[in-house]
């Protein structure tokens, strides 16, 4: 029979938001300049370099590859073929690289290839990083993911002077070293981050990623015109060794063990997210987890949403110079501004979610959705319009740019669920999201290298609209399916005996 107040033996509290609803009502220490903030934004700096690490690859291959022309249909006919922008006379001179830089001789399939390398080696480390940093903690596996990553990206010349092969596989190595990143962040927001500022902190940290591709996309062009493309990679890897340097410095697993946050701060953040904010141990519920309804609507929208994501990510410089043909420079600022615009949703989404959260405008389920919801929608309605405006340059960069931006609310839902089903364990639930999550990373690429082989409109197209009735039924599936009640099996064994004894007393009284 249920019991007052949705308690039960064996569940746990009907919604997350009761818990922290007194909260509310205490002292909660500023987040100006407080140490959770300071995490934050270490995190955001180190996400920045982790995408320009992804991203600048795909911009500096313009530049490696000795030729991106299209070729003209083999009937002659040139009507799938954009004409150059206007006050662009010849866009095979646009750009002249600086002498003695090497070029390759890699078609469309090879690019195709070669653009999705770096998501073989994501797809391997996301579990296990996402289990160790659950159980000794996050600090150790993001710093050396980045770390690592940034050290191989420095032989990215060499690898590429010694043929195609040896490129893939070192790109694969820079995925393997990566692929902890994100589920060590989420693994220590476990620990760090009180449930009523968790959308804030965690979209602040992940914003970093679209910040970061912001920057590295324009820069990239810069570096390839001024320096050669080698350049790009020396510097990118050289950025995240410094980083590295603070990281490890700066940073700790616990708010227990921190060396300069306050008593108060630390009490704050122990006391508000309670048992959860420990480590899990070396055994996990594993069955339960892998029958969670939950998570496996989290994997299929997080694969969904992905997928457009990944498209943008990995092709749009080559679109804008295969399609468009902005030169290199154009080319790098233009792919860069919908991720400008993607960094400043994410992070004000964070923002009003936390507040609808915390003035109880609507259930914490609600809000996931609604994010979710309208960022999928929006990605996907603005993608698909990218094909009824033909070859108009600025239409095509105001809806791709919309797309991106506009998805971005999605930071504030799915990509925040796993912890709040199940915090102790949302690193090891985001490696397993992420495993799944990266298969588009996988996919995507290779698949619009053969939708595109002939450098067609018509190719184009056909990428735009699969990415967009990928993402709407992504939408779909949350929308029906989601929740954000704790898991049963994430259920601590002192929120399961506080619980026992709550509902004692009320069947006492």
């Amino acid at each position: 029979m249920p019991l007052p107040n949705g308690c039960s033996i064996i569940s746990a509290p009907a919604d997350e938001t009761e818990d922290t609803e007194a909260l509310v009502e205490n002292a909660v220490p500023p987040k100006c300049c407080s140490v959770r903030l300071n995490l934050a934004f270490l995190m955001f700096l180190g996400f920045c370099v982790v995408y320009a690490l992804r991203v600048n690859f795909s911009v500096a291959m313009v530049a490696m590859v000795n030729t991106t022309v299209p070729k003209p249909a083999q009937n002659g006919s040139k009507s799938n073929v954009c004409p150059l922008p206007s006050g662009t006379t010849n866009n095979s001179d646009g750009f002249q690289y600086p002498e003695g830089m090497p070029q390759y001789p890699w078609d469309s399939e090879t690019q195709g290839w070669l653009l999705g390398a770096f998501f073989f080696g994501y797809l391997c480390t996301q579990i296990p990083g996402g289990y160790l940093s659950g159980h000794y903690g996050g600090r150790i596996f993001m710093g050396l993911g980045v770390l690592g990553t940034a050290i191989l990206t420095l032989f990215t010349p060499l690898a590429a002077q010694m043929g195609s092969r040896w490129l893939f596989a070192l790109r694969a190595l820079e995925g393997f070293g990566e692929g902890t990143t994100f589920p060590a962040m989420m693994a220590l927001w476990s620990r760090w981050a009180p449930p009523l500022e968790r959308s804030s902190l965690l979209t602040l940290a992940g914003s970093g990623s679209n910040f970061g591709a912001f920057l590295a996309l324009p820069l990239t062009a810069y570096i390839c015109q001024t320096l050669g493309w080698p350049a790009v990679f020396y510097i990118c890897g050289g950025a995240g060794c410094l980083w590295s340097v603070f990281w490890f410095s700066l940073v700790s697993d616990d708010p227990r063990t921190h060396r300069r946050i306050s008593p108060e701060e630390r009490d704050y953040i122990i006391n508000s997210i309670g048992p959860q904010g420990t480590g899990h141990g070396l055994s996990l519920p594993l069955l339960s987890i892998l029958l969670s309804v939950q998570l496996w609507v989290i994997i299929i929208t997080q694969m969904c949403a992905n997928w457009s994501y990944y498209t943008l990510l990995t092709s749009l410089p080559t679109y804008m110079d295969n399609i468009l043909h902005f030169d290199l420079k154009s080319n790098g600022i233009l792919s860069a501004l919908p991720y400008l615009g993607g960094w400043l949703v994410a992070v004000l989404s964070g923002l009003l979610a936390d507040y609808l959260i915390g003035r109880k405008v609507f259930s914490l389920t609600v809000v996931r959705k609604l994010f979710t919801v309208t960022g999928l929608l929006s990605a996907a309605g603005f993608l698909i319009a990218v094909d009824f405006v033909g070859c108009s340059h600025i239409l095509t960069i105001t809806f791709l740019t919309l797309s991106i931006t506009t998805g971005a609310t999605s930071a504030a839902g799915v990509f925040i669920n796993q912890i709040d089903i199940a915090p102790r364990y949302s690193g090891m639930l985001l490696g397993i999201t992420n495993t799944f999550g990266t298969i588009p990373g996988v996919l995507a690429p290779i698949v619009t290298g053969y939708f595109t082989t002939d450098h067609t409109l018509q190719g184009w197209r056909k990428v735009f609209w699969v990415s967009g009735a990928i993402s709407i039924f992504g939408a779909l599936i949350f929308t029906f399916f989601a929740t954000s009640k704790i898991e049963t099996w994430a259920v601590t064994e002192d929120e399961r005996e506080e619980a026992e004894g709550d509902c004692s007393g009320l069947i006492s009284a």
